[in-house]
């Protein structure tokens, strides 16, 4: 089965980074099913957190910044990478220590578009860094 981002590639476009959730960004909803699972509703927490965890997509292409999440309800951001005006990250004590956190995403003519619980945000801004200029040098 492809990925979205994989289907998502339109001609000479290829994957430069790959993010992904972090699982430490889902501890409460892990924490929940653990200790709620004597309960049968601790099922509920652990299947969201799967969910979550498996079907959050987003990556840097040679051409765009893209972002998929959802199952059911899925919800994109595509961006042209030339577009892209500037990629914040803000991470919380917690976000620190186990290396995740929020990643705004802000284009020319887009609202931002925050992405929670990415992790190694830090390197995913220096890999759109690094691809911005090299399509910039390209162009």
């Amino acid at each position: 089965m492809t990925s979205y981002v994989e289907g998502a590639l339109i001609q000479d476009e290829k994957i430069v980074h790959i993010g992904h959730i972090s699982k430490w960004s889902l501890w409460h909803l892990i924490a929940l099913g653990i200790l709620l699972l004597p309960v049968v509703i601790g099922l509920f927490f652990l299947l969201q957190a799967y969910i979550r965890y498996k079907t959050t997509e987003l990556a840097i292409t040679t051409k765009r910044v893209i972002v998929k999440v959802g199952f059911i309800r899925r919800s994109t951001v595509e961006i042209n990478i030339n577009k892209v005006e500037s990629v914040q990250v803000d991470q919380s004590l917690l976000g620190r220590v186990f290396d995740f956190g929020t990643l705004v995403i802000s284009g020319a003519g887009t609202a931002q578009a925050p992405l929670h619980g990415i992790a190694e945000p830090l390197a995913f801004r220096k890999a759109f860094i690094e691809a911005q200029e090299r399509a910039t040098a390209g162009a």
